[in-house]
């Protein structure tokens, strides 16, 4: 594996696993006081678009964190628009 690769799985493992305590608090408090709605609605159309640009150029450090980063910012946007 070339490093720039390396480089780019290592960063990708990094920022989709920071989204992880988030969901798993949400989840498990089911407090979303302090999620702004506009924030991850915004943010996960930008990481939907991350996800087809990484697709699209066969990018699989992109493909793969932010097919997860997604998963988890929707999961966090259900909980905020269910546990109002």
């Amino acid at each position: 594996m070339a490093l720039p690769e390396l480089v780019g799985y290592l960063a990708a493992f990094l920022t989709t696993c920071s989204f992880v305590p988030q969901a798993w608090l949400t989840f498990r408090t089911r407090d979303v006081t302090g999620i702004s709605l506009g924030m991850y609605s915004v943010f996960a159309c930008g990481v939907a678009l991350w996800l087809a640009y990484g697709w699209m150029l066969d990018a699989w450090p992109i493909v793969v964190a932010n097919t997860i980063t997604l998963a988890l910012a929707l999961a966090i946007l259900a909980m905020k628009l269910r546990y109002r």
